[in-house]
């Protein structure tokens, strides 16, 4: 590592704060209400707010979101949830915690975002979900399927833990129509420390979302301070988000300008750096419409892992997003021949990036990868 590059370029991800974040959380937890509470509730009203959408429901984490979502849109034991293998394997425990099957289908290498005709492909009669990733925030159109997924009952939850602050469209991702799972993990584009968000599509399924995250109570907290008893109507988890968490949400929200802003022209640095190298070619993120949380690459003629190997050793914190979930050992009993997913990823090697990153480290980035992959100077 060069004397003038910043130590973070050893980290592939790391939170970042603003600043507000430390007394914002002091103050919550000098309020003494650490379960749900009213920073909680302020919190989805300003993410509802930001979004355009009539209400949210926080979620201890992204894949609480998930799995809440998946068992409000009726997902459950002898169904399947068609699922692209090439995501977090949080995406496929969430599946199979509702006691569902999952479907595992390709992805486009280019985007490593599912497209609609391998969607409708995929689908069986046990198929009652459909759940494409936002592969590094990029939005999923699947407009072209909805007739189809609609004759047959089939809910599109999507999985957009990387595209907060993403739009499609002139819509931000969240407010197309479709119930969606954000994720505030610690690496996001917006953290809680840990944290995860449902946009529900009526208000019926809001107040579904709410009793499964709250043990099946009915009762809201408020009410029940003021009653002797309380309504379980079924079943239910306790997977609400911190009042502590949201308090760091809420300060990370007034800055999402920012770290838009900034995150786009890391992107763009990394992509003028990387022009013209041989041997690579980069995801992409469509990033006029993204908020990114990541930058990707695929390593070509099977060198990914020698070159990953001699990054690391130059204190170079690239990752890779993700493994093939299909050949887990954990999802065996599912697996499909994929061999684009396979090929992906062999290929796939994520480059430093976080807010603590320049454009100058980038380019350091950039001239290290090249090195490693032509021998050259640049």
């Amino acid at each position: 590592m060069s004397p003038t590059t910043s130590p973070g370029i050893a980290r592939n991800a790391r939170p970042y704060l603003y600043g507000g974040e430390e007394a914002a959380l002091a103050e919550a937890l000098h309020a003494g209400q650490y379960n749900h509470g009213e920073l909680t509730e302020e919190f989805e009203q300003r993410v509802a707010a930001f979004l355009g959408v009539p209400e949210t429901v926080a979620v201890a984490s992204g894949t609480a979101a998930i799995h809440v979502a998946l068992l409000a849109a009726g997902v459950g034991p002898g169904h399947e949830v068609v699922v692209p293998s090439f995501t977090f394997c949080a995406t496929v425990q969430a599946i199979l915690a509702t006691g569902a099957r999952p479907r595992f289908v390709e992805v486009n290498p280019g985007t490593g975002c599912v497209e609609s005709d391998e969607v409708l492909a995929a689908l069986t009669p046990q198929t009652r979900a459909i759940l494409p990733v936002l592969y590094g925030g990029r939005p999923v159109d699947l407009t072209e399927t909805r007739p189809a997924l609609d004759e047959d009952g089939v809910t599109i939850v999507e999985d957009a833990a990387h595209a907060f602050g993403s739009r499609q469209g002139t819509r931000r991702v969240g407010a197309t129509g479709v119930l969606t799972c954000f994720s505030f993990g610690p690496v996001k584009n917006l953290t809680c420390g840990l944290g995860g968000m449902i946009v529900p599509r009526t208000p019926l399924e809001a107040d579904t979302c709410r009793r499964l995250r709250g043990l099946g109570i009915v009762e809201s907290a408020a009410h029940r301070a003021e009653s002797t008893t309380y309504t379980v109507d079924g079943f239910g988890m306790r997977v609400q988000m911190s009042p502590l968490n949201a308090a760091i949400g809420l300060v990370q929200l007034r800055h999402l300008g920012e770290t838009k802003t900034r995150r786009r022209e890391l992107w763009r640095a990394y992509a003028a750096a990387l022009d013209g190298i041989d041997g690579l070619a980069l995801v992409d993120a469509d990033v006029e419409r993204t908020l990114p949380p990541m930058f990707a690459v695929r390593v070509f003629d099977g060198r990914r892992d020698q070159v990953f190997r001699t990054l690391r050793q130059h204190g170079i914190g690239v990752g890779v997003h993700y493994p093939p979930n299909h050949t887990q050992p954990a999802f065996s009993e599912w697996h499909r021949p994929l061999p684009v997913t396979e090929h992906l990823g062999q290929e796939i090697m994520t480059l430093p990036f976080h807010q603590n990153l320049t454009p100058a480290d980038a380019t350091h980035v950039a001239c290290e990868l090249d090195r490693a992959l032509n021998g050259a100077e640049r």
